[in-house]
């Protein structure tokens, strides 16, 4: 688990109730670093010769990357917090990233931005899905 947001939930001062911390912070960070993979395959995409033939996976990198960064910052708040909210956006984010997954595994085998946003996703999408699971 990343330091930083283990040491962020560990030091809210309310009590986060039966929220699995683990889970959470898990989720943050896998959609913290599928953002960054995204938006960093959809920049490599527009670098790539044949880019007209990468409009999809730019446009789905991008889509995943600002749901992911909204889904992180989402769940970095905890005031207020409502479990129907945070349920709905991280089951959007899985769908996300499952979409995204795909339409780079199409490409995998001819850029290997692709292959590695692929897995960003997948790994993703597997957080989401997995601390949506455990939302009241």
């Amino acid at each position: 688990m990343n330091a930083p947001v283990k040491d962020m939930l560990h030091s809210y001062p309310a009590d986060l109730g039966d929220l699995d911390q683990d889970r959470l912070a898990r989720c943050i960070e896998e959609c913290i670093a599928c953002a960054q993979a995204c938006t960093a395959c959809a920049d490599a995409c527009l670098a790539e010769g044949m880019v007209g033939d990468l409009t999809k996976c730019i446009r789905t990198d991008m889509d995943c990357a600002d749901i992911c960064t909204a889904t992180a910052a989402v769940l970095s708040r905890h005031t207020g917090y409502n479990p129907d909210i945070a349920r709905a956006l991280v089951t959007a984010c899985a769908v996300a990233c499952r979409a995204c997954a795909d339409e780079c595994a199409a490409h995998a085998d001819q850029h290997e931005h692709c292959r590695l946003c692929a897995e960003a996703c997948r790994s993703c999408a597997e957080a989401c899905s997995d601390l949506a699971a455990t939302l009241g």
